[in-house]
């Protein structure tokens, strides 16, 4: 996979973190794209507004996309590197790649994933790194909370 693509696909995950966040919850987003490109679903962190410790972004996403005959050569697209929960989805489900937009703020599972065959495309995306500086230093309680600590 290219950057470009990856990149363009992040646009979709960095919009659902904005509503995330627009809403008064974590902005975290996510989307999951199929095999041959096309969106399946997107959906962004709903734990504070389905006061729902399982709605997480890439959740959200794999829920609005429905089910699928085989999630093989398909990619979720994630603002942020994701948690053990997300990654065992990912896992669970035989997702192909995942592409992260940051893991500066928090380094989820995707060494983990790598190591089990998934591919993993970190792009290190400045926006989605400040969006989760600026959420972390205001909301420092609430990140704690969606972290597990």
């Amino acid at each position: 996979m290219d950057h470009a693509q990856a990149r363009t696909w992040l646009a979709t995950a960095v919009t659902e973190a904005r509503a995330g966040l627009a809403a008064g919850g974590i902005p975290i987003g996510a989307a999951l794209y199929g095999a041959d490109g096309a969106l399946l679903g997107r959906g962004h962190n709903r734990r504070v507004q389905d006061d729902d410790p399982s709605m997480h972004a890439e959740t959200a996403a794999f829920r609005a996309a429905g089910r699928q005959r085989s999630y093989a050569g398909t990619t979720m697209v994630t603002t942020l590197s994701p948690c053990w929960y997300c990654s065992g989805l990912v896992r669970q489900f035989g997702i192909s790649r995942v592409v992260i937009g940051e893991a500066e703020t928090f380094h989820g599972g995707h060494d983990w994933l790598a190591e089990h065959g998934v591919q993993i495309v970190l792009l290190d995306d400045p926006e989605c790194a400040a969006l989760m500086h600026t959420f972390i230093k205001n909301n420092p309680a609430l990140w704690n909370e969606d972290i597990g600590e």
